[in-house]
């Protein structure tokens, strides 16, 4: 073997060496699906059964991250609202002077860790909650007119300076014929039913959501005169505020929207996932310790809940505005233009159609992403994932499971 053929193999094994010696090989890119960004948002990767958080999936890479909202900051500040309420009525609300303020509870999606949270909220607030395993039981108690169902319980309540029993006299699961969960148009159709059955027993209204609470109000419970309370303060319903919808709960999207774009940019540029949020980036954008906090076992950027209420709604009459403090565009040259893959999980979601969605499109200019949307049907996930056939195209990801529990779907198409 002459010297020029010895040296050209020299060459080939010293690059395998080197390739081998960072733990990648010749064929491997270096920016390979299982490395880039993730961010799981709305829906915390977790068992639909227990509520139990899907480690695995938190920690799918090292920048992979949860952004959602405080759970039971925000459930807690629903039951005040509903007992602030309760607080400052007369006798009327009792309609048929029963003696029973009898309440109907919408439930979004029995095995969403959201809609448990509210759930178990509203009962506790109200007194009506039945322990199960050392939680409130958040099992639908169907028809209760009677209360005798073993989920739920009687209250007590004090209005006026006389006490009034308070009874979850109907709670359902709004599931459309398909499987789609937080289905407004199912509440609706329960509210049909539900009113002609039962009439002026009915006291109160309470909703896992703003959706299906707004078509409940629409449907039958505003021409009554009843009270109904929803939660995520999207634009149709912190309007109807001054129509007599009660209020809702502002889960600040705004700075959901921001937390999920920006920790993808960070990911993607190099830096620490607190630039912009924690750390004031480099055109001052910062976020305080009043909107979110990081859950460093959860691996999650949590934000602080807001009650709407008569009092303060027209401060939320546009929900889709960019929060302030964090909309200081970056400069492209340092930041330049990268692919973001997004999926919302139902085209019928309201909170994320209505209010998600317009402030992710503004933040993706800020931050200079170029976001692709897709939707899903709601209640299959093939729907989402056969349209992440070319996961190499994207620089980062924002996931929205259609059920809490089908993180791994995801996390095998990323790693492949």
């Amino acid at each position: 073997m002459n010297l020029g053929k010895r040296a050209f193999i020299f060459l080939i094994l010293t690059s395998v060496s080197v390739c081998t010696a960072c733990g990648k090989n010749a064929d491997t890119n270096e920016n390979s699906n299982k490395e880039k960004p993730v961010v799981w948002f709305n829906r915390q990767p977790s068992n639909s059964t227990t509520g139990e958080l899907d480690l695995d999936a938190v920690n799918f890479n090292s920048k992979t991250y949860f952004v959602g909202l405080d759970m039971a900051q925000g459930t807690g500040l629903q039951g005040e609202m509903i007992i602030n309420y309760l607080d400052n009525c007369d006798e009327s609300l009792d309609r048929n002077g029963d003696g029973i303020i009898g309440y109907i509870l919408a439930i979004g999606d029995a095995g969403h860790n959201i809609s448990m949270s509210r759930t178990r909220g509203t009962r506790t607030a109200l007194g009506t909650g039945v322990e199960s395993n050392g939680e409130i039981d958040v099992t639908e108690a169907g028809i209760n007119l009677d209360g005798t169902s073993a989920v739920v319980k009687d209250g007590t309540v004090n209005i006026a300076g006389k006490d009034f029993v308070i009874r979850e006299i109907a709670s359902k699961e709004m599931k459309s014929p398909e499987g789609i969960t937080w289905d407004a148009e199912t509440a609706g159709t329960y509210m049909k039913e539900w009113s002609g059955q039962f009439g002026d027993k009915i006291d109160l209204i309470v909703s896992n959501n703003d959706g299906m609470g707004l078509k409940m109000f629409e449907e039958w419970a505003h021409s009554n005169n009843v009270p109904v309370f929803g939660y995520d303060a999207i634009e149709t319903c912190v309007a109807a505020i001054e129509d007599g919808f009660c209020g809702s709960i502002s889960q600040r999207a705004d700075v959901q929207a921001y937390l999920t774009l920006r920790v993808l940019r960070n990911g993607i540029d190099g830096v620490d996932v607190n630039t912009g949020i924690s750390t004031q980036d480099e055109v001052g954008n910062v976020l305080t310790e009043l909107d979110y906090y990081y859950s460093e076992k959860e691996r999650a950027f949590k934000t602080l809940n807001l009650p709407v209420t008569k009092g303060n709604f027209n401060d939320y009459l546009d929900p889709k505005s960019t929060y302030p403090a964090v909309s200081h565009k970056l400069d492209a040259t340092t930041h330049p233009k990268k692919r973001v893959w997004m999926n919302i999980y139902s085209v019928d979601d309201d909170f994320l159609n209505q209010t998600y969605r317009p402030l992710i499109q503004k933040y993706a200019e800020i931050l200079n992403l170029d976001v692709t949307i897709v939707e899903g049907n709601g209640y299959d996930e093939s729907s989402i994932t056969d349209k992440l056939g070319a996961p190499s195209n994207y620089d980062a990801f924002a996931i929205n499971m259609i059920k809490t529990d089908d993180a791994p779907i995801y996390m095998d198409i990323l790693s492949k």
